[in-house]
């Protein structure tokens, strides 16, 4: 296993005069032609000759934009050279800048300046933890493969943020909001990592061994269990699915006990198909390589309740993490299969036929899901790259977001809150109906293609338990970003939903 992608060294400073590579600066674009103007943490005497210099080059301002200029003589900046990152119209007078739009113009930064060993920003003047987050994530690479034509440049060094606290107390709140910020990008870079990593190196029983070993590092309870004890306690969806390859499936059990007397209870489940073929019924080749991504929920749900012990979160999390590999051979699960899902208490014992073996997510987590209602959760969220449909409802930026309604707006209003955007969807009654089978209790899929993102919804509904809130959060477009980068986004693993379910997690702690 590599070392995690750690990111810049971050360290708080008042001075931009100290002398550094390069210094970043935000740039609004002006109304109506105007011309620019710079983020207020700009030294006064810098900022008409800064502003000047970059308008010189074709700086707008515009969202994602980077210009590189001289630092102008007299400025009294340190630095030889100030980037010019574009922020988009400036916000109303006395109006803050939203913290997706720091942490975008951040990312994009830190993008541009690979090769830099020290720079310094006043994006942090606008939004300090929206900064960290940013210049990390956007810095982040993943080159454990890469020999030959590994990169030139290093990724940033170490970013000088700008801050004038004033005093030891407001020094200190701001060092904290550095470090958790950090330990946020961090684990959404460990989920990049997991979802980067090619899958004939994380089989199922490598992502548990990773996970034991990080969840035991973070201080978690951790359980794994193998292909014997899913198959003697009728883990009948994760053993089907898991059948047809030779690296056989696992179930990982991490829990996050905070110690605070009635602090809530929240199970998270994510789908951990390591590779995705289809199975017999198997997918066309072109684009069958982007399958690696398919264990993005798990990877999301184990990087966050990593973070929620290192944060010391006052909520209780247990993760429930199926794993297996989808693969035709002799012994793979046929269309007309019936399977038994996990027999637990309450919605567990259903009988299912298999109709399409390339749906075999809703049938790993179904196990999981009555596993995890077992403990007798508050709030369950659930999250998986689940269906194709969710993209052509949603595109490759917007995560569906289903469950029991009032805990569905909330996951969907705090994921729109943190820039993951997650959009609440419906479950119409009359496709319950559509998942009839003639020989079993349920079939896995529909008759037709409509509403394919919300019947996958429907079937894992058939599981939750009575009484828990539950939110399911299907990222099959947003957990890969299959284009090129964007904002704080690279191309590959992106780590959505971490920070979504972080700030669930956060919300449950303080609101209940």
């Amino acid at each position: 296993m590599s070392t995690p992608f750690s990111g810049p060294a971050f360290t708080l400073t008042d001075d931009l005069g100290a002398t550094t590579d390069v210094i970043v600066v935000g740039v609004f674009s002006g109304s109506d032609g105007a011309a620019i103007t710079l983020d207020a943490g700009v030294p006064e005497a810098a900022r008409g000759p800064v502003a000047e210099a970059l308008a010189l080059v074709g700086a707008t301002g515009k969202a994602g934009e980077t210009v590189r200029v001289p630092a102008p003589a007299g400025s009294g900046l340190g630095a030889a050279t100030v980037l010019g990152t574009g922020l988009g119209a400036a916000p109303a007078e006395s109006a803050l800048v939203p913290a997706e739009t720091v942490r975008r113009a951040a990312g994009v930064a830190a993008r541009a300046l690979e090769g830099t060993a020290a720079a310094a920003t006043t994006l942090s003047s606008l939004d300090l933890g929206a900064t960290v987050e940013g210049a990390h994530l956007g810095a982040y690479r993943f080159a454990e493969f890469r020999t030959t034509s590994a990169p030139k440049k290093a990724p940033l060094a170490a970013l000088a943020l700008l801050a004038t606290p004033g005093s030891e107390a407001l020094a200190a709140e701001a060092r904290g909001t550095v470090e958790q910020a950090r330990l946020t990008a961090a684990a959404v870079s460990l989920a990049r990592d997991f979802v980067n990593t090619p899958p004939n190196v994380l089989s199922p029983g490598e992502f548990a061994d990773r996970a034991r070993r990080l969840g035991t590092e973070a201080g978690l309870e951790v359980e794994v269990f193998d292909e014997q004890y899913l198959a003697g306690n009728g883990y009948g969806g994760i053993v089907g699915v898991g059948q047809g390859s030779s690296r056989p499936p696992r179930l990982v059990r991490l829990r996050h006990v905070s110690g605070v007397d009635g602090a809530k209870h929240v199970a998270l489940v994510g789908k951990g198909i390591t590779f995705d073929t289809g199975g017999i019924s198997i997918k066309p080749a072109a684009g069958m390589e982007n399958m690696t991504s398919d264990m993005g929920g798990a990877a999301a749900v184990i990087a966050t309740v990593i973070l929620a012990a290192q944060l010391g979160l006052p909520v209780d999390v247990t993760a429930t993490v199926p794993m297996a590999e989808n693969m035709p051979s002799d012994t793979a699960q046929r269309p007309g299969d019936v399977i038994t899902h996990y027999p637990g208490a309450g919605n567990g014992g259903v009988t299912v036929e298999v109709i399409n073996t390339d749906a075999e997510g809703r049938l790993i987590l179904a196990d999981a899901i009555v596993r995890a209602c077992e403990d007798d959760p508050d709030y369950l969220i659930d999250t998986a790259t689940l269906t194709g449909a969710q993209m052509v409802a949603l595109g490759t930026r917007t995560p569906g977001v289903m469950g029991t309604d009032a805990f569905r707006d909330r996951v969907a209003e705090l994921s729109q809150s943190i820039g993951e955007n997650g959009w609440p969807m419906p479950f119409p009654e009359e496709l319950r109906a559509d998942l009839g089978s003639r020989v079993a209790d349920l079939a896995n899929v529909s008759p037709h293609r409509w509403g394919g993102m919300l019947t996958a919804g429907v079937y894992l509904q058939e599981f939750v338990a009575d009484g828990v809130q539950w939110a399911h959060i299907d990222v099959a477009g947003p957990a890969f970003n299959t284009g090129g980068p964007f904002g704080y986004t690279p191309k590959g693993g992106t780590g959505v939903p971490v920070r979504t379910m972080l700030a669930v997690l956060r919300d449950i702690a303080q609101r209940g």
